[in-house]
C-alpha cells in the first residue's frame, strides 16, 4: 500500500451489566461491570504505547467509559469525540427483552413479537418494530466512514504522512458492519477471518486505509474514489490473559467509581495505620 495512508484501531466495549444478561442490547445504556472496567484498564495499559491522533466513541456509555480509559492512558491526551452513529444495532421494542435464540421459521416475527417472544433476527432486512436491521446499521457505518473517518484519509493525502492513527470504540456488530461498508469501497478487502467470530469485550481489530489513487480523494464529503484496505488484525485480545474475574461475585456488579475511591481511602487509611507500629 502507498504511503498517505490511516491507522484505524477499532474497540469493543468492555463487559457491560447487560452482556450478564440474556436480553436484547442496543440503544439500552448499560454501564460497565467492575469486570469491564479491568478489561478496559489492561486494553488501555496494552495500547499505552500506540499514539493515537484522536479516539471517537459511541455516546452509550459503556463504550464511552472504555475510550475514557483508554485515552487516559495516552501521552498528549488525544482528543476524545462522542457520536451516535458509532451506537450498537438498535432493537427497537426488543430492547431489554429476554431473547430467545431458537426460533421456528415457519412463524411470523409479529406473531411471535403478540406471543411475547424476542427471537433471533433472520437475514439482514428483518428488524424489530422501531429497531433497525443489520443492513440500516451497515448504512449508518457508511454514514460513519463518509463524515468521520475519510477525513483523516484525506488529510493524510494533504499531510503525504502515514502517521495518523485514529482509535474507534464502538460495539460489536457496528464494528462488523463498519468493516462490511468499507468493503463497498476495495472490493478485494478480505474479512473472512470474521465471519463466524464474536467479538469479544474490549478485543481491537485494526485497518489500514488509504486511497487507490491519492491523487483523487473525491470532491465532496460523500463522494469516496475507491479506496485501498488491509485487514491486519482482528479480535486481538492478548491483554486479557491476566485479567481475572472476582470470585467474590464484585467482578458482576455495576462500575462505581466513587465506591473504588472510598476503597482506595480507608485502603489507604489502613495502611497508614499500620505503618506507626507500636
Amino acid at each position: 500500500m502507498a504511503k498517505a495512508r490511516v491507522t484505524f484501531t477499532f474497540v469493543r466495549h468492555g463487559e457491560s451489566t447487560d452482556n450478564l444478561r440474556s436480553v436484547w442490547a442496543g440503544w439500552a445504556d448499560a454501564t460497565l461491570t467492575n469486570h469491564g472496567m479491568n478489561q478496559a484498564q489492561a486494553l488501555a495499559t496494552s495500547l499505552a504505547e500506540t499514539q493515537f491522533t484522536a479516539v471517537h466513541s459511541s455516546d452509550l456509555q459503556r463504550a464511552h467509559m472504555t475510550a475514557v480509559t483508554i485515552q487516559s492512558k495516552q501521552s498528549g491526551s488525544p482528543p476524545l469525540t462522542t457520536s451516535p452513529l458509532l451506537r450498537e444495532q438498535h432493537f427497537g421494542v426488543a430492547e431489554g427483552k429476554p431473547s430467545t435464540r431458537k426460533r421456528d421459521p415457519n412463524v411470523l416475527l409479529s406473531d411471535l413479537l403478540n406471543r411475547g417472544f424476542y427471537p433471533s433476527l433472520q437475514g439482514r432486512d428483518e428488524k424489530f418494530p422501531e429497531g433497525e436491521s443489520r443492513d440500516d446499521v451497515q448504512n449508518r457505518a457508511r454514514k460513519v466512514w463518509a463524515d468521520i473517518l475519510i477525513p483523516y484519509v484525506r488529510e493524510a493525502v494533504k499531510e503525504g504522512t502515514d502517521d495518523i492513527h485514529v482509535a474507534v470504540v464502538s460495539h460489536g456488530i457496528f464494528i462488523k458492519e463498519a468493516l462490511r461498508a468499507l468493503a463497498k469501497y476495495d472490493r478485494s478487502l478480505d474479512l473472512t477471518v470474521g465471519d463466524y467470530q464474536w467479538l469479544r469485550n474490549t478485543a481491537w481489530t485494526r485497518v489500514v486505509v488509504g486511497f487507490k489513487d491519492p491523487h483523487a480523494v473525491g470532491e465532496t464529503p460523500v463522494d469516496i474514489p475507491p479506496l485501498q484496505a488491509q485487514l491486519t488484525h482482528f479480535n486481538e485480545c492478548e491483554h486479557l490473559a491476566s485479567v481475572k474475574r472476582q470470585k467474590s461475585g464484585t467482578g458482576r456488579e455495576a462500575y462505581d467509581r466513587r465506591q473504588k475511591d472510598i476503597r482506595g481511602f480507608f485502603g489507604a487509611k489502613s495502611n497508614a495505620h499500620k505503618s506507626k507500629g507500636p
